[in-house]
């Protein structure tokens, strides 16, 4: 029979069948899919087969079925390995906070990036704004300037006021979700609004180093009452870009593959090359200066693979 899977902490899995039912799942053997090696064979939102163990409590898992999608970063424990995050999403949402902690514009470029490599449509929710004073709602504004006109969108929310809650829960109605970002931005915070019978672990933001304590130790669906689910995943301190090569990157920022074909060398990378379109397009405003100073810093972090 088929399932989804709703929760994994390593060796089990939380599996749901089609009748609505919860079983302890786990893997039977080892899994290889289409030649991705990760540290997590499955993820959670996999759609698997299941095959009950004699005692009709547990499940065993036999097989992953084809994935729509998935989301994956390098592995947190081995930077040559990569974890997938989560499988089979309709959106990505990512928690972004200008205070308490900072979330800088390169991991919102990073994590975007992936969304694009992935074909994840990605929201960016700007949380804890009964914090935000004069310079963080001038930084606000400079994210919608950014992001806007290349598409995504631009929230702003405060879970402490309940100030853009619906509109954010409007969102997510009868999609499959992945809520992302830095431990401390207020993931479970959001999924205690929707959930308060959860009370979900929250924490507060680690006063020497300004950066969030991890709270959710394992990714997590759940159903949502009004339709859809959302996933919520532990948080993540840096987004590490896996299988895009330095080639491929500006294909993953939309303004920039919007003109890119236009460059003098096919092979341009927009860097001094002569006759390139998306340095032409940055000098004349078409493409905002902090994504093309991401795109520069994001290129010289990743490694030139030898042939």
């Amino acid at each position: 029979m088929q399932a989804v899977v709703y929760k994994s902490t390593g060796s089990w899995y939380t599996v749901k069948n089609e009748q609505g039912r919860f079983f302890n799942a786990r893997m039977k053997g080892k899994f290889k899919i289409d030649g991705i090696t990760s540290t997590n064979p499955v993820a959670v939102g996999d759609i698997v087969e299941i095959e009950m163990e004699e005692d009709e409590a547990n499940a065993v898992i036999k097989t992953i079925c084809d994935r729509r999608n998935y989301i994956n970063r390098i592995s947190p424990h081995n930077r040559n390995q990569h974890h997938i995050v989560a499988a089979n999403l309709d959106q990505s949402l990512l928690f972004a906070t200008l205070k308490e902690p900072k979330t800088s514009f390169g991991f919102i470029d990073r994590f975007l990036i992936i969304s694009e490599a992935y074909h994840v449509p990605a929201i960016i929710v700007f949380n804890k704004a009964d914090l935000y004073r004069k310079k963080e709602f001038e930084k606000f504004e400079l994210a919608k300037e950014i992001y806007e006109p290349i598409g995504y969108s631009i929230m702003l929310m405060s879970i402490e006021k309940h100030e853009g809650v619906e509109a954010v829960k409007a969102m997510l109605k009868d999609k499959i979700t992945l809520l992302s970002g830095h431990s401390g931005v207020g993931k479970s915070s959001f999924i205690n609004e929707i959930f308060p019978e959860l009370a979900l672990r929250t924490q507060e933001v680690s006063g020497w180093s300004g950066k969030g304590l991890h709270t959710t130790t394992f990714a997590e669906m759940f159903d949502l009452p009004f339709g859809g689910k959302v996933i919520d995943t532990p948080g993540i301190r840096e987004m590490g870009l896996v299988d895009i090569s330095k080639q491929e990157l500006a294909h993953y920022l939309p303004e920039m593959r919007a003109v890119m074909n236009d460059c003098q060398f096919n092979n341009c990378m927009h860097r001094e090359e002569p006759g390139c379109a998306v340095k032409k397009a940055v000098n004349e405003g078409k493409i905002h200066v902090e994504r093309y100073v991401s795109y520069m810093n994001i290129l010289d972090t990743i490694e030139t693979k030898p042939y």
